[in-house]
């Protein structure tokens, strides 16, 4: 029983770093939907232009 000493910090670490990962995703996923959005209306305004 003198690991568990060891294994609840390497476990609570493990469970940030995989949380922090699952942020990057939803920031990358946020920001590619982000930079297709005003891509289409900048597509839409340059098509629409008089």
């Amino acid at each position: 029983m003198a690991d568990d000493g060891d294994q609840d910090p390497e476990r609570a670490r493990l469970a940030l770093e995989k949380k922090r990962e699952r942020y990057v995703w939803y920031y990358l996923g946020y920001f590619l939907f982000g930079i297709h959005v005003v891509a289409f209306v900048m597509i839409y305004a340059v098509r629409h232009a008089k």
